[in-house]
């Protein structure tokens, strides 16, 4: 009988080591307790700046300026407020439907310009950003008026011979509003788009279609997260809007906003202020969620699969 050498020994241990000693299991909320107390500011801060106030809104509309259901009784049983909240929604989705006409094709040729015109393309965009929203409004009423810049130059060149009526009308409060929104719409289409592989419109034109064909079979189904996200931002922020409608619209354009202003500061009415703000955001869950049922958000936006 052979007997292994010392190095044969030696060679056999290191190829077959003995078992680990097996670790302790780490505890199911070890994760949470060493992260969880650097989210705990983040979540106070929400607490205090979003869910407060909307708790403190929430309970006014109850109870002022007695408890009960007055408050909603007399939103929902007046047509007049009714016609402002569809009014509202009618508003907010014109001027969608104009910022996403309006933005998708300059979005898309921020994508086609070389660095310079696209740099500048970005920062006609980012410009409306750096002016007050109140001054921006302010220059479109002297844009719009009867003697502003846009009437006196069509009537310069002889387009017309008549004033336009731009000014305390529906077509103002359009232009003013798709003004403020448009960047709303450009930089999350524009991120969607500079994403998008050209190649696959290269393919899809050597495979026979068209250039028309390969950009709304192709090219347009690929930027759909943006168009989405696009249409939810100016959708909802439209919702809120108070000082260009005031300002460039007349009677029949009065929104939500605006009348919440009014309740506030001009008859002290806050309870009833209170319960037209509940009443914007419920109806506004409530539509957001019927879309969901037909549209995935999530897939469109960007998320989970």
């Amino acid at each position: 009988m052979t007997v292994p050498s010392t190095r044969e020994r030696v060679s056999a241990h290191d190829a077959d080591p003995a078992p680990a000693a097996p670790r302790p299991p780490r505890r199911a909320g070890g994760l949470l307790d060493r992260w969880g107390s650097l989210v705990l500011p983040l979540v106070a801060f929400l607490l205090v700046v979003f869910v407060l106030p909307l708790a403190f809104v929430l309970a006014q509309s109850f109870t002022e300026p007695e408890p009960g259901l007055q408050n909603y009784t007399d939103f929902f049983g007046s047509p007049v407020y009714l016609d402002v909240l569809a009014n509202t929604f009618r508003i907010a989705g014109m001027v969608t439907v104009v910022t996403l006409l309006l933005g998708f094709p300059y979005a898309y040729l921020m994508t086609l310009a070389g660095p310079f015109w696209r740099g500048v393309l970005m920062v006609a965009v980012l410009v409306p950003f750096w002016t007050s929203l109140l001054i921006r409004t302010f220059a479109w009423v002297l844009m719009l008026s009867d003697t502003g810049v846009i009437n006196t130059v069509l009537r310069e060149i002889g387009l017309i011979s008549e004033p336009l009526p731009l000014l305390r009308n529906l077509t103002g409060v359009l232009i003013g509003m798709s003004q403020v929104m448009l960047p709303f719409a450009v930089l999350p289409m524009y991120a969607t788009m500079r994403s998008v592989d050209r190649r696959l419109v290269q393919a899809a034109e050597g495979l026979g279609a068209t250039p028309l064909q390969a950009f709304w079979r192709v090219y347009a189904p690929l930027t759909a997260p943006g168009v989405a996200a696009a249409t939810l931002l100016v959708f909802v922020s439209s919702l809120g809007f108070y000082v260009t409608p005031a300002l460039l619209g007349g009677p029949g354009d009065v929104m939500i906003g605006e009348l919440i202003a009014k309740q506030l500061s001009g008859v002290l009415r806050w309870g009833f202020a209170s319960a037209l703000a509940i009443a914007l955001l419920v109806v506004t869950g409530l539509l957001l969620a019927l879309v969901a049922r037909f549209v995935d958000l999530r897939r469109m936006l960007g998320g989970a699969r």
